[in-house]
C-alpha cells in the first residue's frame, strides 16, 4: 500500500482535479521528460510527443495554464519548462501507473537476502537490502533500526585505563557493539567483574529498554547485595548502552556514490554536496525515517515536504519494516534527486521491506 499526499498539498486546490485529457497528457509528458533526463521540455517536443494533434502554440497555451495552477515552471527566460514539486505530487498521486517487480528481481532480492540472513547477522542482512536497493534504484539506500529492540546474549567490562573502561555487548542476533565507560574513581578490577556477573545473570533474552527498567528496579530494591562502587558502574552502564546518549537509533546508508551519476550542472552538484551534508547530520534523517514508523505502507516525501532535505530538494521513498511479531522495528527506502523513477522505485522499496520482515521473522 502507497501512502500519498502526506501532508495533503493537493486537495486545497480543485484547479488541479479539473484538467482536462488534453491538460493532463502534456503535464505527464513534462514529468516524464524530466524524469528521464532532468532537462526542461519545450512546446515543440511536446507536440511532437502527445497522442491528439496539436500545434506548438496550443501546447503553448496549456503550458501557460499549467504554471498559473504551479504545476510547471521555466527555470530560465525562453527554456522549457520543468515540473514543480507540487506538480510532482501531483504527478504522484493523480497520475502515476505505479509498476511492478519482474519475477527475476523478486528472486534476485529474495535470493540474496535470503541467504545473508541465514548466514550473518541482521545488521549485515540490512546493509545487504541496502545495497541491492542501492544498486537496483541508483540512488542511495537509507535503513533506520532500533538498538532497543535487539535482545541482549552478554555484557562484559574491560578495563582500558583507570577511569576508562571497554562494555562489549553481544546480542542474540550476534551483532557485537563496543563502547568506552568512563569509571568512577578508584574501582577495582573485582568490582568490574561483579557487574559483569550481576548483569549477565539479569539481561540474557532482554531488549535494552526491558533490561533497563529491570535493572533499575532491582537495584532500588537490593542495594545491600551490591558495594557502592559496583552500583556506579551499573548505573553508568545502563545509561550508556541503553539510548542515554540519545544514540537509540541505528541509521545504515549504502550507495552514496550513485548520487554522483549524471550530474547536469553546477547546480546538480551543489544539491548533491547539500545532500551528503544532509546524511552526514544523522539525527535529522533518524527523524525524518521515523516519522514512516507508524505508516502502513510506503511514504514518499518529496523535496521541500521534508525540511530536512529542503534545500537539496531530494526525495525520499520510505517504508516500514517488522519483526517476527508483526511490530514495526525500523524503516528502509532510498534518499535521491526529486526525479526518481517514482513507479519502479516504490515497488522496490515496498518488496524489500516486505523480504527484510519475512527475514526477522525467521
Amino acid at each position: 500500500m502507497v501512502q500519498h499526499d502526506p501532508i495533503g498539498l493537493i486537495a486545497p486546490n480543485a484547479g488541479l482535479a479539473q484538467l482536462n485529457e488534453r491538460s493532463r497528457e502534456i503535464f505527464r509528458q513534462i514529468v516524464e521528460s524530466y524524469l528521464a533526463t532532468g532537462e526542461p521540455v519545450g512546446s515543440r517536443n511536446i507536440s511532437r510527443l502527445i497522442s491528439v494533434p496539436l500545434s506548438p502554440a496550443s501546447v503553448r497555451n496549456v503550458m501557460a495554464d499549467l504554471e498559473q495552477l504551479g504545476l510547471i515552471y521555466a527555470p530560465h527566460t525562453s527554456a522549457g519548462r520543468l515540473p514543480t514539486e507540487l506538480g510532482l505530487r501531483f504527478f504522484v498521486d493523480a497520475l502515476m501507473q505505479v509498476g511492478d517487480l519482474t519475477e527475476p528481481e523478486r528472486q534476485s532480492i529474495q535470493a540474496q537476502l535470503s541467504s545473508v540472513g541465514r548466514a550473518h547477522t541482521v545488521e549485515a542482512a540490512l546493509g545487504e537490502a541496502l545495497t541491492r536497493l542501492s544498486g537496483l534504484t541508483r540512488a542511495a539506500a537509507v535503513v533506520l533500526t532500533a538498538k532497543a529492540n535487539v535482545r541482549l546474549k552478554h555484557i562484559e567490562f574491560v578495563r582500558l585505563e583507570p577511569e576508562r573502561a571497554l562494555v562489549i555487548l553481544v546480542a542474540e542476533d550476534g551483532q557485537v557493539e563496543n563502547r568506552v565507560l568512563t569509571l568512577p574513581p578508584g574501582v577495582p578490577s573485582s568490582a568490574l567483574v561483579e557487574a559483569t556477573n550481576y548483569l549477565n545473570a539479569r539481561i540474557r533474552g532482554r531488549t535494552l529498554a526491558e533490561a533497563r527498567l529491570e535493572l533499575e528496579s532491582l537495584m532500588v530494591q537490593n542495594k545491600a547485595e551490591l558495594d557502592q562502587l559496583t552500583q556506579k558502574i551499573i548505573s553508568a552502564g545502563i545509561a550508556n548502552w541503553s539510548g542515554g546518549d540519545g544514540e537509540d537509533r541505528q541509521l545504515i546508508v549504502r550507495g552514496h556514490a550513485n548520487l554522483l551519476e549524471d550530474l547536469h550542472a553546477l547546480d546538480d552538484l551543489e544539491r548533491v554536496r547539500l545532500l551528503f551534508d544532509d546524511l552526514e547530520t544523522k539525527r535529522g534523517v533518524i527523524d525524518l525515517l521515523g516519522r514512516a514508523e507508524s505508516a502502513d505502507g510506503v511514504r514518499i516525501f518529496i523535496g521541500s515536504e521534508n525540511k530536512l532535505f529542503s534545500l537539496s530538494g531530494s526525495s525520499t521513498i520510505i517504508a516500514p519494516y517488522s519483526d517476527g511479531a508483526g511490530h514495526i522495528v525500523g524503516v528502509l527506502g532510498v534518499i535521491g534527486p526529486t526525479r526518481l523513477n517514482y513507479a519502479r522505485v516504490i515497488p522496490m522499496v515496498d518488496y524489500t521491506a516486505r523480504i527484510v520482515s519475512r527475514m526477522l521473522g525467521g
